[in-house]
């Protein structure tokens, strides 16, 4: 079982950057100035737990070009098992839930191997491929329409 659930505590905060801190700075060799920034405190962010054990991250924020989903992560013993997803669906949720429609954009920056991932909830990407943090990305933006579902 996956529980999703928006971060109140400085504790789970720092679980989240312990996350945060395992894939992107050991594991994908980000610099841990570019992983942390100055949105922390501006930021939804939020903590996946599967059978009670924190095990994802990520976070969204407005930004000028409109809300921006960022910061997923998940620990490698739980990928594959539904994390992610369960991580997407809970911020859009949580986007939607706090946004006075029609949401202008929501966007994000997706690693190429998470893009299937994004495409599932109807993302697609936009612009040419470009590296961020060292690692190649796409732009990719939530058309309006894909969340009629709502």
């Amino acid at each position: 079982m996956i529980n999703v659930l928006p971060i109140s505590t400085p504790a789970d905060l720092d679980t989240a950057f312990a996350i945060r801190r395992k894939v992107f700075v050991e594991e994908q060799h980000v610099s841990a100035a570019e992983e942390y920034d100055e949105f922390e405190e501006s930021s939804t962010h939020f903590l996946a737990f599967s059978e009670g054990i924190p095990c994802g991250t990520a976070r969204w924020r407005r930004t000028s070009n409109g809300v921006k989903l960022e910061r997923f992560a998940v620990l490698s013993a739980f990928r594959g098992k539904g994390v992610g997803k369960a991580l997407v669906q809970a911020v859009l949720d949580n986007v939607f839930s706090q946004q006075p429609e029609p949401i202008e954009r929501i966007y994000l920056h997706a690693q190429v191997t998470a893009m299937p991932l994004y495409t599932g909830f109807g993302f697609v990407a936009v612009g040419p491929m470009f590296e961020e943090a060292g690692i190649q990305h796409y732009k990719m933006v939530l058309p309006g329409s894909a969340y009629a579902k709502e």
